[in-house]
């Protein structure tokens, strides 16, 4: 991915623009990881700050990452800046002599006015007005921006999702990067389904899963994977613990690898020995609701069909009402992340979007039971990552 932070930048360039800004303040990690595709110089400190204005894009961080930061951008359009201030003192000093109009997402909306010029960036006296915002600063960070520019005539401006919504459209590197984390996944589920038999515990069988992943490629996990049997499974979030899985239960197992800075999530079941009756009836109805929306995802479809779709479906054979959650998610550098596949999402997918299909029958005190694969919607269609089998998984 060279070339995307050149793209990246300016996609979020066009978003300023349209929100009547020209330059925007960026602190969510997960977006920053996205702004400068970088790769293996993040970790789990919230350190770091961006601006980008319409000529620049500057990175701010500390003397704990600056030389690391410094190799992943050489030869590329973002700057690093490691100087010892704040964050906020940090975007003063690149807006104090720079553009027209800045973008923020977050915070509360609170403004002053000033003039200044964008000296250095290069332009011919801009007037700064506005200045862009994430909607996950903290209110601390906030007042601490809007002190800084008290005394200039930048205008603090709330946005909302901007930047998570550039991320919703995956460009040709990232659908790469989750296809390997998929391959992962799909090995992983091959060699539990081989190691799984009643007599362990949820808890076993998720620490065997989980080391094969980290084992055989994955950086770490998408996220902690459950790992339920019999009545946990009725539990769409179940933690594993020490239940014992027993013949003639249903095991669900919902998991994920996280590979070259990219996500992948699926859900399967493995039965141990032959199902009775209801539950391969409610197996085969999860199959044909994950299988119609597959067949129907395309550009144009909206979240709000696709889930109702697969409510339909599970209607018709039975098990209405019995799923109790959306349809599917956005899967990126973010397990969760738009769009969803949802009543709340009335608006059409684009070629670009990576969802997941989940549909899943919970049935209190018996069992629960969910199929997801994950993929994306290309200009005909629905390309899916995942390769694992739909056939029933019998041990």
């Amino acid at each position: 991915m060279s070339c995307s932070n050149t793209t990246r930048s300016d996609r979020l360039r066009a978003a300023a623009s349209e929100c009547e800004a020209d330059a925007f303040y960026v602190r969510n990690q997960s977006n920053l990881r996205w702004l400068t595709a970088f790769d293996g110089v993040f970790d789990d400190e919230d350190a770091h700050a961006m601006v980008v204005t319409r000529r620049r894009a500057v990175l701010h961080t500390d003397s704990r990452y600056g030389e690391a930061f410094r190799r992943a951008a050489s030869g590329g359009v973002i700057e690093i800046d490691g100087a010892g201030r704040s964050h906020a003192a940090f975007a003063s000093d690149v807006l104090g002599h720079a553009v027209r109009g800045a973008a923020a997402e977050g915070g509360e909306a609170h403004a002053t006015k000033t003039s200044m010029r964008d000296e250095a960036a290069g332009e011919a006296s801009a007037t700064v007005t506005r200045l862009a915002i994430e909607t996950t600063m903290e209110l601390g960070e906030f007042r601490a921006l809007e002190k800084v520019f008290a005394d200039s005539s930048v205008e603090l401006v709330e946005t909302s999702g901007v930047i998570v919504k550039l991320r919703a459209v995956k460009d040709a590197g990232e659908v790469a990067r989750m296809r390997v984390a998929q391959a992962i996944t799909d090995a992983a589920f091959s060699h539990i389904a081989a190691f799984m038999k009643p007599g362990m515990t949820e808890r076993e069988v998720q620490i065997e899963l989980e080391d094969f992943m980290v084992r055989h490629g994955a950086e770490g996990l998408a996220f902690p994977s459950i790992v339920a049997t019999g009545a946990n499974g009725a539990s769409p979030h179940a933690i594993p613990g020490e239940t014992v899985l027993e013949a003639g239960q249903c095991v669900v197992l919902d998991f994920g690898a996280r590979a070259q800075g990219y996500c992948s999530d699926m859900t399967r079941m493995v039965f141990l020995g032959e199902p009775d009756e209801r539950m391969r009836r409610a197996y085969e109805t999860i199959r044909e609701a994950n299988e119609r929306v597959q067949a129907a995802l395309m550009p144009g479809v909206t979240g709000a069909q696709m889930h109702q779709l697969a409510e339909d479906v599970l209607a018709h054979n039975g098990f209405g009402g019995k799923m109790g959650h959306g349809l599917g998610h956005g899967v990126g550098i973010d397990i969760h992340e738009e769009p969803v596949l949802s009543p709340r999402n009335p608006l059409p997918l684009v070629a670009g979007n990576v969802v997941t299909v989940e549909p899943g029958i919970y049935l209190a005190d018996e069992f629960g039971m969910r199929l997801e694969d994950f993929g994306v919607i290309t200009d005909d269609g629905f390309d899916a990552f995942t390769r694992s089998t739909h056939e029933m998984v019998i041990v």
